[in-house]
């Protein structure tokens, strides 16, 4: 950045000075302007004897936020103004409050009313408007010095500056003192080579640049920059994501962290980096882009009224009729990656996940999240993957990232050293960045156990602490986890216990609200089926119209959702409470009896979090149907989802189907391999033949019998004929 304090004489053509462009406008001109905003202050009223700005102003004397629709209601020529030379004339804007505040301050207090310093301004203007924002990419050279409106998602933010207003200068020959207006933003003051200063006669003149900088008596306000990056739903695929440069002072400094997402309105700007013009001699006449911020709305996921300022009141009407339906979980869920065959309670667990249980906050300042974490673990090829990719296209906010390729300050947050302040500053990760949304991680079983341990606070705080080169903050990460994971094998074998297919540890598992077992049955109905399913899509595939119907049925879902998720927070019933409280108990009692019984601990742990994720789907159930209550009915279903996901998921593997020990599990894998070697292929044989043939060699006949059915579970053998012959089919 350039400045007075760095040592540098710049020149620009962009003279952004309080006092206007030279020869741009005449004295009379800008003073019919400035009685124009001041009457605008004093005399726009939106209802019957309502004076908003007016009042605005004596409630806060330090920032005012207009509304340009409001001004183009009141002088359609101010907002063009405005928008085409914004710093000629948002100082002015800026001057006719500070007027105005000084004007209502007399007439309450009696006093004069007459400014201190000529030169400071007071009131900020901040301005907002309802017209649509342009991309980041679109911003261009014909911008300049334009007022534009961008969106986007803070992902970094400096520390804050002191910015020169105005730099007291010392001549070091006559003593002389000049005042020098600095340009705003990241500008810096144009220091004047000669003192104007008359030498009498026998005095010596002031040689060529004599300024001293006096900076204890120089003027100063609040600066600090952020990073806006465009939001990741806006990027295209294959593209990197663009970044821009924003410049924030006064009363907006402090007011915005790593992660939030915003609407920004500003003006696209140019300054000279600082290593720009060692670097070549054609670098003198390249300037950096940058927005100097001048209004900030901040998009709040939990915010009713922008949420319901989003929707027609027929889209609004439309939701409720099909939330009053009775079918309405069903069609739902039929709605969750309808190219996907089967897989009901599943889909039924990302629709879950997609609407979200209500947060709350607790009397002592805790904070209970209301997302909803799933974990898909099992076989390759059962379309773990196309429900996140589902999921990503889905959520209104969604960041897809894979396991093997991010680290833990990839998800969480980073701490980046500037190039050009040298001052270190946050960046935001993938969690970070879907606040308020989802965030799916493939492969989550390649990822670095001290990779998956930064999100454990993440994923049940919904928090990342940071604590690194002398940062120290808090970020929010309030998003749901829809996370797939392959077994250590690859494959998920039944002859495993659970804790060897589930490898991962019981701190990251206990996060999980719903985990579930995908297993590849190999079973000759289902595959023809899922055969038939799979042809059917691809031959339908190049249609415009299926392509037109789908995307117009997911942009409806993602509206829906956005609409339950912003005006619909239920709470659970007494008597849902009841119930709840009853089966927790009665399901805690048996996980502790099989543990006695196995001598082992379950893989997947049932605690209180078991019980808060039951919760959390009840509201989920409830928020579908736009419902304010979670009855006993929502909490039947989440209970039942619960058992077909975390529960199987605990009591799978072949220890706690069939209560083996090690030994005996080593047996079975004996008795397995001569079973094979004993039926080929196709072939049949008789179960009691087969038995007694193996009871010869010292086999015991419950092994076998546990191996036949273990290998009848794996669609390998079938029994005929009332179970006497055994067919082998793998």
């Amino acid at each position: 950045m350039s400045g007075w304090d760095e040592g540098a004489v710049y020149y620009s053509d962009q003279a952004q000075f309080p006092s206007g462009r030279v020869g741009d406008n005449s004295s009379d001109s800008r003073h019919s302007v400035l009685l124009k905003f001041k009457e605008f202050i004093r005399s726009f009223e939106t209802n019957s004897s309502v004076f908003p700005y007016r009042q605005s102003l004596v409630h806060n004397p330090t920032s005012l936020v207009v509304n340009l629709e409001h001004l183009d209601a009141f002088d359609p020529d101010l907002p063009s103004l405005l928008r085409s030379a914004p710093a000629d004339y948002l100082p002015l804007f800026e001057t006719a409050a500070s007027e105005v505040l000084a004007s209502l301050k007399s007439k309450v207090a009696g006093e004069t009313g007459e400014m201190e310093e000529p030169f400071t301004e007071d009131v900020q203007i901040l301005l907002t408007s309802n017209e649509d924002s342009i991309s980041i990419r679109s911003l261009g050279a014909q911008y300049i010095s334009k007022m534009v409106k961008i969106s986007g998602i803070t992902i970094a933010a400096s520390r804050t500056k002191a910015k020169a207003t105005y730099v007291t200068l010392l001549c070091k020959n006559c003593k002389n003192v000049k005042l020098v207006p600095c340009r705003p933003g990241l500008g810096g003051a144009i220091i004047p080579r000669s003192c104007d200063h008359i030498p009498q006669p026998g005095e010596e003149p002031c040689p060529l640049d004599p300024w001293l900088v006096v900076p204890d008596r120089s003027r100063y306000v609040d600066q600090q920059t952020l990073k806006l990056q465009e939001n990741p739903e806006d990027v295209p695929t294959g593209e990197l994501p663009r970044n821009m440069l924003l410049s924030i002072d006064r009363h907006l400094v402090q007011t915005i962290v790593p992660g939030s997402r915003l609407t920004v309105i500003g003006i696209y700007s140019i300054f000279q980096a600082a290593n720009a013009s060692t670097a070549h001699k054609g670098a003198v006449a390249i300037r950096q882009p940058y927005i100097r911020v001048v209004g900030i709305e901040e998009a709040n996921e939990a915010s009713n009224t922008r949420g319901q300022a989003a929707f027609t009141a027929d889209e609004i009407e439309e939701f409720k009729r099909f939330a009053a339906q009775p079918d309405t979980y069903e069609t739902i869920c039929s709605k969750i990656a309808p190219s996907i065959f089967g897989h009901v309670d599943v889909k039924k667990a990302v629709a879950s996940l997609l609407f979200g249980g209500s947060r709350k906050s607790l009397p002592d300042g805790v904070r209970l999240r209301g997302d909803i974490n799933v974990l898909l673990l099992g076989d390759p090829s059962t379309a773990k993957s196309q429900f996140l990719k589902f999921v990503e296209k889905t959520a209104p906010v969604a960041v897809y990232t894979s396991g093997k390729g991010s680290s833990a300050a990839g998800l969480t947050a980073s701490v980046i050293r500037d190039s050009g302040s040298r001052e270190f500053y946050l960046e935001g990760g993938a969690m970070v960045l879907a606040d308020g949304g989802v965030v799916c991680i493939d492969e989550f079983d390649k990822m670095r156990a001290e990779d998956r341990v930064a999100i454990h606070e993440a994923m049940e705080q919904q928090t990342i602490s940071i604590a690194k080169a002398g940062i120290t903050t808090v970020l929010n990460s309030r998003t749901s986890v829809l996370a797939a994971a392959n077994p250590p094998s690859g494959r998920y074998d039944d002859l495993k216990t659970a804790q060897d297919n589930i490898d991962l540890q019981t701190t990251i598992l206990s996060r999980f609200d719903l985990i579930f077992i995908v297993k590849d049955i190999r079973m000759y109905s289902q595959d023809k089926i899922i055969a038939k399913h799979i042809t059917n899509l691809h031959a339908t595939a190049g249609s415009t119209r299926e392509e037109s119907k789908v995307s117009k049925e997911e942009n409806w879902l993602k509206r829906y959702i956005h609409y339950c998720r912003s005006n619909c927070h239920p709470r659970l019933s007494e008597s849902a409470a009841k119930k709840l409280q009853t089966e927790y108990v009665s399901i805690r009692q048996d996980m502790r009896q099989k543990a006695n019984e196995s001598g082992e601990a379950s893989a997947i742990p049932i605690t209180v979090r078991q019980l808060e994720a039951i919760v959390r789907l009840s509201e989920a159930l409830a928020k579908m149907r736009l419902s304010d209550v979670a009855t006993d009915e929502h909490v039947k279903e989440a209970i039942r989802l619960f058992n077909v996901a975390t529960m199987d998921a605990a009591s799978s593997g072949i220890n706690q189907q069939v209560n083996l020990t090690a030994e005996m599990a080593n047996e079975i894998k004996q008795a397995e391999v001569q079973i094979k070697r004993r039926i080929g292929i196709g072939s049949h044989i008789s179960e009691r033949r087969l038995i007694d043939d193996l009871s010869r060699m010292g086999l015991n006949e419950s092994i076998v019998r546990r191996a036949l059915l273990i290998m009848h579970q794996r669609d390998e053998v079938e029994y005929k004929r009332e179970r006497r012959v055994i067919v082998r089919k793998a």
